[in-house]
């Protein structure tokens, strides 16, 4: 999915002036937005990088009960909690795992995996490489975010 083309014109503000020096930012300070190609009730803002051409850092906040589907990113994902709690389920993995603040997952490349903030959370997603997301169904076929996003009934 080219979700990564649309994430620099939300997400990446002003970020490219603060590479060449060093930056520290209150969490008040940070600028969210909808993420293209996610659920609505994920935000984020960049803190490092640019997720449409490399490695970066993303902070996220999402709403108690927000999931992720089934997916996979082309970078290996590093996700470190920092308030709230989420769980992280993977496809090579028997059952789910719930985490708080401080809890870490990473999945490797192409790796497939779903995240729901069973609170509010929030935590930083590093990237290394660009960010990309592709939504998978039961079966692993890929399928596009309009239909793994669409609302169940």
């Amino acid at each position: 999915m080219k979700t990564a083309a649309a994430i620099a014109g939300c997400l990446f503000v002003a970020n490219v002036q603060a590479q060449d020096m060093g930056m520290v930012r209150k969490m008040q300070e940070n600028k969210f937005a909808a993420v293209p190609g996610m659920p609505s009730c994920i935000t984020a803002a960049v803190q490092s990088g640019d997720p449409t051409k490399g490695a970066s850092v993303l902070l996220f906040k999402g709403k108690a009960g927000c999931m992720v589907p089934w997916h996979w990113h082309t970078p290996v994902e590093q996700v470190m909690l920092v308030s709230g709690s989420a769980t992280f389920e993977m496809k090579d993995h028997k059952g789910s795992t719930t985490v708080g603040p401080g809890g870490y997952a990473m999945m490797p490349s192409k790796h497939v995996h779903q995240f729901k903030c069973t609170s509010a959370c929030t935590g930083f997603v590093s990237s290394d490489t660009a960010f990309d997301i592709h939504y998978v169904d039961a079966a692993g076929k890929e399928v596009p975010p309009e239909a793994a996003l669409a609302k169940k009934k």
